[in-house]
């Protein structure tokens, strides 16, 4: 449904969109937008709103829509996986399985608690044999329980997987995670809670403006939240600048 009011607001000849909802609905509003010249405008409601959160985008509706409308305007890039474009991150792996899991109901019945009980479950699949390649280069080759690619470097709960990440650089941040088992995970998490997950032996990490990601097996993949499909093979890329969003005007991430 955003996909096409979206379009409808387009034709209309619409200077601003305002899109109430969580990260999955924005992410496909933002596939539209991005590129269009017209400025989005965040409510922020749902289970998971990084977007809005990182750009200090209040869940207040009176106070989001004030910005909306009195904010300034920020450019920032965008993602773009498989043909459709992202804002926060997109990934493969266990990201992906706990979202899909979650996705089954268990997300709208127990909130955040969903991801959790489901994220337990996918630390539990045996990791996949990747191979990625960044910018043209062979970067890493073995068994990856999860392939990660953000724009921004929040995950839920405000722990950042990519601390140094910035949505206007023109690069996007790569991960790579090879933990095996629940105690393997525990310790990246540990790493990640203290904003230190690059330095865990589990955890590789990059910047690159495009990225290449083929997998021995076919896996399910997500995008800010929403599972997708399985698949082979993923190509990442960054289009810079490619979407003027509505921000506070001391937000300056």
């Amino acid at each position: 449904m955003a996909p096409k009011r979206v379009r409808e607001a387009l034709h209309g000849g619409a200077e601003i969109v305002f899109v109430w909802g969580g990260d999955g609905m924005v992410q496909r509003s933002i596939d539209r937008l991005a590129g269009s010249g017209v400025t989005l405008a965040i409510i922020p409601a749902g289970t998971a709103n990084l977007f809005a959160s990182s750009l200090e985008i209040p869940s207040d509706i009176e106070k989001a829509v004030e910005i909306g409308l009195n904010g300034r305007d920020r450019t920032l890039d965008v993602g773009k996986l498989n043909g459709e474009r992202f804002a926060v991150m997109a990934g493969t792996g266990v990201d992906a399985l706990m979202i899909r899991d979650a996705d089954g109901g268990l997300k709208d019945r127990l909130g955040r608690v969903g991801y959790v009980i489901t994220g337990v479950k996918a630390a539990r699949h045996e990791p996949v044999r990747a191979r990625v390649e960044v910018d043209g280069r062979r970067w890493f080759k073995g068994p990856a329980s999860a392939v990660l690619v953000g724009n921004m470097g929040d995950v839920i709960g405000g722990i950042s997987a990519f601390p140094e990440a910035r949505p206007d650089d023109g690069r996007l941040n790569v991960g790579v995670v090879t933990a095996d088992g629940l105690l393997d995970w525990a310790r990246v998490l540990g790493k990640t809670a203290v904003g230190h997950t690059a330095s865990s032996p589990f955890v590789q990490t990059t910047t690159a403006e495009k990225v290449v990601v083929e997998l021995d097996a076919k896996m399910p993949y997500e995008l800010d939240g929403g599972d997708r499909s399985k698949t082979k093979r993923l190509k990442f890329r960054v289009k810079p600048a490619a979407i003027s969003v509505c921000v506070p005007e001391r937000e300056e991430r």
